[in-house]
């Protein structure tokens, strides 16, 4: 027997993005009905990314977004009374000399947005994080990136909606949506919920789900893999650090060494498998320009490997979709979802209750850029 439900806003997708489209949106006053696949928040690409926030961008619109959502992420206790495991252990970034000219026009865009940013030269930098000097013009750190916990930040944000009214529901599939009236009736299972609008958290599966309603959203999964040296090889703690050229970056978590670097030709799609060759690129990649990493003992059972929810141009789609009234899109963030999760939900309640997206430019974000050729790729992706 079908279950038939209505209310204002159905979110599809508890992740980090979700969760806080989802709180935000119970805080305006709206009833709202997260529906999510998975048995908890947070478990797909948000619990198995890299957890790690920055402001260091060189784009006005993701610098502003980032920023906004960091300082959120650091006053969250304060604000709200949960810990979300912010942890301003800083962000270091390696220049190549080719790329130091226009990562230093980066740099001021940055400040001028309030970003705090020091530029090192590359003894400076050495001091933070040891590595091999060849080809480094200089670096960048900054203070305040950091990292976050994403499976704490989905549940808290959670928490609060729920104590809002707001109703989550797991192991809920979105298998069907059409247009009923002047809103939407999203069916998973056994279960139909109408509603006026409906957002589209899915992350990686967001083509899917809007598929399913009309809009085509070019949004795809693509794997990224996490790989992990034994506890207690580690001598101290490490900040996140890029090694630009490259792409390899690392940070430790406890007394443990992360590590990754994106697979240019990887395939996309779902796939949660560790890719145990590609570790061979990226360890030759990774002790050329930080040569302690050859003696650190791997353990494969600390790896992993999630996806990025990407988009051709790597800035997520965000807004209404047009032909498509109460259809708002929240996904394909393209490795930056944890960062800009608490920005994001707040330009989806403006979308939603103020009828437009007002305290940013969202031209570059919305869905009809594809359609009419206002694609400008996003840079610094790692």
């Amino acid at each position: 027997m079908t279950v038939q439900n209505r209310t204002d806003v159905v979110v599809v997708g508890a992740g980090v993005v979700g969760a806080s489209c989802a709180f935000q949106l119970a805080r305006s006053g709206l009833n709202v009905v997260v529906l999510e696949t998975y048995d908890g928040p947070a478990e797909g690409s948000s619990g198995r990314s890299f957890a790690s926030v920055r402001a260091q961008w060189a784009d006005a619109l993701n610098i502003d977004l980032s920023w906004r959502s960091i300082k959120a992420y650091r006053d969250f206790e304060q604000t709200h009374g949960f810990d979300v495991g912010y942890r301003a252990s800083g962000y270091l970034l390696l220049v190549p000399e080719h790329a130091w000219a226009d990562h230093l026009e980066a740099v001021e865009l940055q400040r001028a947005h309030g970003v705090p940013v020091d530029v090192l030269d590359v003894a400076a930098a050495q001091a933070v994080t040891p590595f091999a000097a060849d080809g480094i013009a200089g670096a960048t750190w900054g203070p305040a990136d950091g990292v976050v916990d994403p499976h704490l930040a989905a549940g808290a944000w959670l928490t609060m909606a729920r104590a809002l009214g707001a109703q989550v529901r797991f192991r809920r599939r979105v298998t069907a949506v059409e247009q009923v009236g002047d809103g939407w009736r999203v069916t998973a299972g056994d279960e139909s919920v109408d509603c006026r609008y409906v957002v589209n958290a899915a992350g990686g599966w967001g083509g899917e789900v809007a598929a399913l309603a009309g809009p085509d959203v070019p949004v795809v999964h693509s794997r990224r893999n996490v790989y992990a040296t034994a506890p207690g090889a580690l001598p101290g703690p490490l900040p996140m650090t890029i090694d630009v050229g490259s792409g390899v970056y690392l940070r430790s978590e406890g007394d443990r060494l992360l590590f990754a670097g994106a697979k240019p030709d990887e395939v996309d799609g779902h796939n949660e498998n560790v890719d145990w060759p590609w570790m061979e690129n990226v360890l030759e990649m990774g002790t050329a320009r930080f040569p302690w990493l050859a003696d650190l003992p791997l353990d494969r059972s600390g790896c992993w490997a999630g996806t990025y929810e990407n988009t051709p141009d790597h800035h997520p789609v965000l807004g209404e979709a047009p032909g498509a009234p109460g259809w708002v899109n929240a996904c394909g963030f393209s490795g930056h979802g944890v960062i800009q999760a608490p920005v994001a939900g707040q330009l989806v309640v403006e979308e939603i209750i103020d009828g437009g997206v007002r305290s940013v430019d969202m031209s570059a974000l919305r869905l009809e850029r594809f359609a009419e050729a206002r694609v400008d790729t996003a840079g610094m992706v790692f």
